[in-house]
């Protein structure tokens, strides 16, 4: 059973809310944040990446940076920019893209759900960047950015979501960059969030989408709390952590594709040779190329898109990672063919997530820095959850979820 509970979150006046929320800290650089909150001193940027306030090029680990987090949070709230609800709310978000709405249920996710794998989750995550996030949260002493949770559906929970969102919401407006539409609105009744609770508990999971990283430093964190604690009960704030859970069926995954800086050793002519051994592949011209299909996909190299097909003997259907077209071509091109063996690692690779569309692709091919491009046919909600449900682990690199989550909407108190 997943537990679940409401909170007082700590959010923006209504009529500051568009100029405190900004992106999430992990999708843009230090100079990029420095220039998007430039002018605007309530910008949550300046919590989630101080180093903003420092002189240019300030490491971001520096331990003056995590303290200024932990002040700009104080001073936020003391000038009345952030404000603590004062009862146990869950909080309704709701995200509009291209015309689709998601409706996601904003709440305290239990941390040991997380430690004992109820909450499940399908990346590997790296020390480095858990450590980055455990000393935000410990020293800001909240969950500053919700992590982003899927559900399976449920049409009860639908309809109380439903008949909240009919109702003028608390915060609306369109985003500045992506032009997504963001609405908020709050859960107060104490019977709908008793409701709430009862159905996520009859729940076996939920599934972290996206924040691998800012779960696994939120529930360590929680944990560490609990054992600093002698007089621990385990209903304490610090044992749950903010999530936005929305329905899987709702979710769009987006494809994240590759882009490679040789061809190893190899000409044109020899690596489109050599990739025939496990694909069809056939030339589609200067015209953009979009995979059509699962285990199709898009390449293009000197000026021309190809088709690339897989053969049936490069995939396990009954493998939820053999399956997967990240696995067939990080096997069949990037290693073989390419010697690309670590996508974590190695240089000559690099990731575009189709947000920034193919064109992005032949940009960076045509401009010399990259040889050759790679487009993948999105992973479904499927077959993320069928994979996380195995146990097993995705390849790097494999899901982008859009939109994502504005940060500052609301916030998490440990205490």
């Amino acid at each position: 059973m997943a537990i679940i509970k409401p909170f007082k979150g700590v959010r923006p006046p209504q009529k500051w809310v568009e100029e405190v929320v900004s992106r999430p800290y992990d999708v843009l650089n230090s100079d990029e944040a420095r220039a998007e909150a430039a002018g605007n001193e309530k910008s949550l940027y300046h919590i989630i990446k101080p180093e903003i306030d420092f002189p240019e090029g300030t490491d971001e680990h520096d331990p003056r940076v995590y303290q200024k987090a932990a002040d700009n949070f104080r001073m936020f709230q003391e000038k009345g920019w952030l404000v603590q609800d004062e009862k146990d709310c869950y909080y309704v978000y709701a995200q509009t893209m291209n015309g689709k709405t998601q409706y996601g249920l904003v709440v305290g996710a239990y941390v040991p759900d997380y430690l004992n794998g109820i909450i499940k989750k399908h990346e590997l995550t790296r020390r480095d960047k858990e450590e980055d996030r455990m000393k935000h949260v410990r020293i800001t002493n909240a969950n500053i950015e919700p992590v982003f949770f899927a559900y399976p559906d449920n049409e009860e929970i639908d309809r109380i979501v439903a008949s909240y969102t009919q109702e003028k919401p608390v915060y609306d407006f369109i985003a500045k960059g992506d032009g997504f539409r963001h609405q908020f609105w709050i859960i107060d009744n104490p019977a709908d969030q008793e409701r709430l609770t009862r159905l996520f508990a009859g729940m076996p999971s939920l599934y972290i989408a996206d924040g691998h990283h800012r779960s696994a430093a939120a529930a360590l964190v929680g944990a560490e709390k609990g054992k600093q604690n002698p007089n621990h009960r385990g209903d304490e704030e610090y044992n749950y952590f903010m999530a936005v859970c929305f329905p899987a069926s709702q979710l769009t995954i987006i494809d994240y594709n590759r882009v490679v800086r040789d061809l190893n050793g190899l000409t044109p002519e020899e690596f489109l040779q050599a990739l025939g051994k496990h694909f069809d592949v056939e030339e589609k011209g200067t015209e953009i190329y979009k995979p059509a299909r699962l285990h199709n996909f898009s390449l293009y190299l000197a000026g021309k898109w190809y088709s690339l097909t897989a053969h049936p003997d490069t995939y396990d259907d009954n493998d939820p990672i053999g399956v997967l077209d990240v696995t067939i071509s990080s096997r069949c091109i990037l290693d073989e063919l390419l010697g690309i063996k670590d996508l974590r690692s190695d240089k000559r690779i690099d990731f575009v997530g189709g947000i920034r569309g193919l064109g992005e692709l032949k940009r960076r091919v045509d401009s010399g820095e990259m040889q050759v491009a790679l487009a993948l046919y999105p992973v479904s909600m499927k077959q993320l959850m069928d994979i996380a449900d195995s146990g097993n682990i995705m390849p790097p690199k494999t899901t982008w979820f859009e939109p994502k989550l504005r940060s500052g909407l609301v916030i998490h108190k440990l205490d």
